[in-house]
């Protein structure tokens, strides 16, 4: 080769390497650092973008800021939890006050008995602290190890929590593991640490923790499995019961004939060896006892005690839904609950509701329903409420509380609020002659209950006597859009205009709502919102609810006072004339709807009562009420109401009974034995209340002024005995 040739190669190759030189850098970046997939060239903007705007610190920087943020948050939840009152909330129960002032019961809750870390034994917080938390007394309420991993794991896994975490999470938390609740309750730990010394934290812990079947509570909870208080239990028995705080409805006892308590007991046995509680060969001794033999039930639960349980089933309804609180918080913090209730109302109306003779039955034994619920109108304070009939299979602290819950068809009972008070607010007079009389309005051909016509009556007694045909013809005339209207002010929603309203059809309510409604004309037209509470306390004694009562005029005094007129009929010549107990004069409403409900709604100056019987399950043949709320429920309302009465002032009515206006007298029971005993209960009842009635002295069951109605009441009387007598003749030949 040449020198030409070598030289001509050379001067290339220089040529290459400064041509190399002279390239721009990021061209030699991209030519070394090429995309070989597809994936990469779609990352290779997105990375230039990241590095442009420096986008790994703004994640970090989001990161810290999130993390010091939610920090924050937990901490404030933790802070603002009120952890100084959480000793005296979880030894305090929930107390329902009464009217006056005075503790009318306690709401058990998941509460069982309370004691003091001195009165249980050894063996139980051995037991405890070997299982659940051995470094108990040494840590800071926390273990920081095991809050990592929880957090790492998104709250999945990290162990077992500290005793204090586990009374943080049974005191305010859920049971979900999640990150959220795990979180809360690290913080909520440091609060509870910071507070309390270490027996008070193990004391509470105890006192609220779970042991299945019911029981809350290491006291309950030794008496309900081994028949002993807990400073008496044993080291096999302690280490049973600390095994149960894992999984306390699968650990327990009673669970399969101990299938897994056993095993379960065995373990904290060990867990006690190995950290330094117990020798090895005492535990092999205690693993081989015999669990079951030991099991002994002590143990009484608190909640058949409640006194009045359907009020308390309220009171808890309204708490929820008016002021915002969990029933655990209800049931657990201790509140005091200040209500209207008047103890001796409410124990007169259970007596009446346990007397089971009252109430019938159906051909298969089953008991009709009932609810009542009695309202202070001026206040709008319920007084007394019950929501069932008091048999061995109802549960009415727990179960469904027909004073509150149901919805049933009011019956005529409607009449007084959507037919006659738009009536007598348009301008009617209560004397105001009305037709009964065979009428069809379009496919309906209503009738009357007796099946008999009045024909012309004035409109007073065309309520009283809750004639049908008037009460149609009077709805259709004032228009149903008006009677609807009028309706939901008095808080009864009607959504439809189909005339059968004005008989109730097609319309739901209950006591509650009835009871309230029925105020207004009490309560000269202002209706006062009904309620149970006026105000709620914490454990403290700080007031952390009011009432808001809330007052609207429904309609004028006037109006009020005319109604008033009317129904005071109905309770001395109409369709409650049985219902009126001894040397009280009432006013109100009956309601019938078929065989499926039937209401009686009566009131003084004083008092509102309204009172529904009905079958839990009207669509079954068997199931099905006979004659009307003339018959039987008047007679349960008389007896309630014979309770209640003589615990009011006794206040008069300032307005007078139309019938006595007329000269016309009244209606006259028929004595029955039940009658004389109701009697001797308003009597009894006025002794101990230091009352005498409302009726004023020349009432309207005394005898009219004029020779022709006392004679005519002699007639009636005449009349009267001899069908009582024919009655007591018939009954011998029955028996």
């Amino acid at each position: 080769m040449s020198e030409n040739q070598n030289f001509s190669r050379r001067s290339k190759s220089q040529k290459s390497k400064k041509e190399l030189i002279k390239r721009p850098e990021e061209n030699v970046e991209d030519k070394i650092a090429e995309p070989k997939t597809q994936f990469a060239k779609m990352m290779r903007p997105i990375k230039r973008f990241w590095k442009k705007y420096n986008l790994t610190k703004i994640l970090i920087i989001f990161v810290l800021l999130a993390v010091v943020g939610i920090g924050s948050y937990l901490f404030y939840l933790a802070k603002t939890a009120n952890v100084k009152v959480l000793q005296s909330s979880i030894t305090a129960q929930t107390q329902i006050i009464d009217k006056n002032g005075t503790t009318a019961g306690v709401l058990y809750g998941q509460k069982g008995t309370t004691i003091k870390l001195d009165q249980v034994s050894t063996n139980i917080k051995d037991a405890v602290i070997a299982t659940e938390d051995r470094t108990f007394y040494s840590n800071h309420g926390v273990n920081v190890q095991r809050f990592a991993l929880a957090i790492l794991t998104f709250g999945h896994f990290g162990g077992g929590s500290t005793i204090t975490q586990q009374l943080a999470k049974n005191a305010y938390l859920s049971q979900a593991q999640t990150i959220d609740r795990k979180a809360r309750e690290f913080f909520l730990a440091l609060e509870i640490n910071k507070h309390y010394s270490k027996d008070e934290i193990l004391a509470m812990y105890l006192n609220n923790s779970y042991f299945g079947n019911g029981v809350w509570g290491i006291e309950d909870a030794s008496e309900k499995y081994f028949g002993v208080h807990a400073s008496q239990v044993t080291v096999d028995e302690a280490a049973t019961l600390a095994g149960m705080l894992k999984g306390p409805e699968i650990y327990n006892p009673l669970y399969q004939k101990g299938k897994y308590a056993i095993n379960r007991r065995n373990t904290v046995l060990q867990n006690m060896v190995n950290a330094g509680y117990l020798k090895q060969a005492d535990a092999d001794k205690y693993m081989k006892v015999d669990l079951l033999a030991q099991v002994k039930d002590n143990y009484k639960s608190q909640d058949s005690s409640y006194k009045y349980p359907s009020y308390y089933n309220a009171v808890i309804s309204e708490a929820e839904s008016e002021y915002g609180l969990t029933l655990q918080e209800i049931m657990n913090n201790g509140y005091k609950i200040y209500t209207g209730m008047d103890q001796n109302m409410q124990t007169g109306l259970q007596n009446t509701y346990s007397n089971l003779s009252l109430f019938p039955q159906a051909s298969d034994g089953t008991y009709v329903q009932s609810a009542s619920v009695a309202i202070e109108p001026k206040t709008g304070a319920v007084e007394a409420l019950v929501g069932n009939v008091d048999t061995s299979s109802s549960n009415a602290f727990s179960g469904f509380n027909y004073a509150t819950m149901a919805k049933r068809s009011p019956g005529s009972a409607i009449k007084p609020l959507i037919v006659y008070t738009p009536a007598i607010e348009a301008g009617w007079s209560i004397n105001k002659i009305v037709d009964d009389v065979a009428t069809t309005f379009g496919d309906w051909a209503p009738t009357e209950a007796d099946g008999t016509w009045a024909g012309e009556v004035p409109l007073y007694q065309a309520l009283a006597n809750s004639y049908n045909i008037p009460a149609v013809e009077t709805y259709k005339t004032i228009g149903p859009s008006i009677g609807n209207a009028k309706g939901k002010e008095f808080g009864i929603t009607v959504n439809s205009t189909d005339l059968t309203n004005a008989l109730g059809s097609g319309i739901e309510t209950n006591p509650w709502q009835m009871a309230q409604a029925y105020q207004v004309f009490a309560n000269d037209g202002v209706m006062k919102s009904a309620h149970l509470i006026t105000k709620i306390e914490n454990a403290s004694g700080q007031v952390i609810k009011t009432a808001n009562v809330t007052t609207k005029r429904v309609i004028s005094k006037d109006t009020a006072d005319k109604m008033t007129q009317m129904m005071l009929g109905t309770f001395t010549n109409g369709s409650a004339y049985n219902a009126a107990p001894k040397s009280y004069t009432m006013a109100g409403k009956t309601g019938t709807n078929e065989n499926v409900d039937q209401w009686v709604v009566g009131y003084t100056p004083d008092l509102v009562m309204a009172l529904w019987v009905g079958f839990p399950n009207p669509n079954q043949t068997i199931y099905k009420l006979t004659g009307t709320s003339e018959g039987q429920t008047s007679v349960i309302f008389r007896q309630a109401a014979s309770y209640l009465l003589p615990y009011t002032t006794g206040t008069a009515f300032k307005v007078e009974n139309p019938y006595v206006m007329s000269g016309i007298s009244p209606r006259v029971p028929y004595y029955t034995y039940q009658r004389q005993l109701q009697d001797n209960i308003v009597s009894s009842e006025q002794a101990v209340a230091h009352t005498t009635g409302n009726t004023p002295e020349s009432s309207s069951s005394s005898s009219s002024k004029s020779g022709t109605n006392s004679f005519d009441q002699t007639i009636k009387d005449i009349q009267n005995t001899a069908k009582t007598t024919w009655e007591k003749i018939t009954d011998l030949f029955k028996n």
